[in-house]
Formats: structure tokens, sequence, C-alpha cells
């Protein structure tokens, strides 16, 4: 994503967030995403479902899968990294809970302009952080917007760990076991090594790669075994869930045609205890 500008894979997993909220049976709801995705992200989403019928699945169930994590989350403090169109601080609030949305100027502009245009939205949900992740430290910034570094979180960081270099994820997951509390957990999504380096058979691996970069978000980082990474930069406690995994505990269906299974949540900790 070229600097100041914001980014366009955030209003198309929006919009298949919608999608999956018109369903009959929705695996995910968000009743915001259809107005934040606008005309953009459905046309994106459109493109991307033509290269792949099974992303529409995946998104639904990831955002499902971490609405569960924060709603499960005993944490008073939220922190969404990366926030893009999240609409978390809205869906998930509850009494004594604070949610902190980081994300580079460009796309809080964005967000905080298509949010004024949402009748109802309660733009206070959340407090944006506004943040420079090649020059800002995020932990310094959150803890300057009110953010408690001695109370633990619960941290999120969802679609974007792929479109950084090896060195970028190992930063950011370095500063959040060594910078948070120790009982704090995050839990972000990774892909698969053979996925990011173009070694899957599948024609619509290729094309996914392809749009994706067409849109100035290539995917540069995958890894099949993140353990060896979180334990590097400080985590503890580890547990990661595949899709296969993900979609079978959240509607009790395997389905061995679905042809999308270089994606991963990890969630992990310093401290905390988890599951």
């Amino acid at each position: 994503m070229k600097p100041g500008t914001h980014s366009r894979t955030a209003a198309m997993v929006a919009a298949l967030r919608a999608r999956s909220t018109a369903a009959a049976a929705p695996l995910c709801r968000d009743e915001w995403a259809a107005a934040l995705a606008g005309e953009e992200g459905e046309g994106l989403a459109e493109r991307m479902l033509a290269a792949n019928p099974h992303l529409g699945l995946w998104v639904a169930a990831r955002s499902a899968w971490l609405d569960r994590a924060v709603a499960r989350a005993t944490e008073a403090q939220v922190v969404i990294l990366g926030a893009g169109f999240d609409t978390r601080a809205a869906r998930l609030a509850r009494s004594g809970r604070r949610f902190f949305e980081v994300d580079a100027p460009a796309s809080a502009a964005e967000k905080r302009r298509r949010l004024a245009a949402l009748e109802g939205y309660p733009a206070d949900a959340a407090t944006q952080v506004e943040c420079d992740f090649e020059q800002d430290d995020f932990v310094e910034r959150l803890a300057a917007a009110g953010f408690d570094r001695g109370a633990p979180a619960c941290v999120i960081w969802e679609g974007v760990s792929y479109y950084l270099p090896e060195a970028a994820v190992r930063a950011t997951l370095r500063r959040v076991a060594e910078g948070l509390h120790p009982e704090s957990r995050v839990h972000f999504d990774f892909v698969g090594t053979r996925f990011v380096r173009g070694q899957t058979e599948a024609a619509e691996d290729a094309a996914m790669r392809g749009l994706v970069a067409d849109l100035g978000e290539p995917m540069v980082w995958g890894v099949n075994d993140p353990l060896p990474l979180l334990y590097d930069v400080g985590f503890r406690r580890v547990f990661v869930d595949g899709f296969d995994e993900i979609v079978l505990a959240l509607t009790g269906t395997y389905e061995r045609e679905r042809a999308f299974r270089f994606q991963y949540v990890a969630e992990a900790s310093v401290a905390a205890e988890l599951r």
C-alpha cells in the first residue's frame, strides 16, 4: 500500500462481511459492513470471489472466530492493530471495556470519513490511534491515547501480517510481547509459505495473489509453523487453528473440495493461560 493511501483490501473485506451478514444463515454479523465497503469494496469482492469462491467463507469464518475471541476475553482493553474498517468496537461493546483502533493516518482518516456518513454508528465506540508503523512506536502511541500498559489487553491483528516483510512481522509481535502486560493475548492470521511463494498448483491461488498485488498490497510473508518465530520474540503460550478446523468448529461441516487451506489464526501470550 502506497503511503498516504487507504487500504483497498479493507473495503473488499468489509464487503465480504456484508455478504455473510445478508445470508440466510450468517456466519458473521456486521450491520455496518455494507455501508463501509461501498461500491468500491463490493466491486473488489466480486473480483476476488471470481478468483476463489471460497474466500467469502474464510473471511466470514475468520471474522466470527475473532469476534468470539473478543467476546470471550476477560481483558478490559481491546486493541485492533491495522484496524481498517473493523467495527468490533460498536458490535462487541460492553460495560467497562475500552477499544483502541490503531491504523495508518490515511486509513484512519478514510474510516472516519465513511463513519461520519453512517446514521446511528457510535463514533466514540473506539479511541482511534494514528500510527505510521514504519516510524512510530504503536505501544507509545497507545499509551499517549490512554491505554493502560499495566493491565492486560486482547490484541486483534487481522488481515495484515502477510502484506509485511518478516522483519516487520517480528518487530510488531515482539513489541506486543515486550511492551504490553505479559498476560495480554494477541490473535492474528497468517498464510502458508508455499502460497506466498507461488508454489501451490491451484489457479485460484495465483489469481488471488495477482489481484491483491494489483491493489498495491502484494502478499510477501508466510510461514508454515509460527511457533519458532513466536518463541523468538518472547511468547510462551501458542495455539494455531487452520481454515478447516475453524470452519468445522463454527459450522460443523468439512468439505475436502474447499480449496482454501493456506490460512491460519494464531493465539499467543507471554504468560496468560489460553483456551
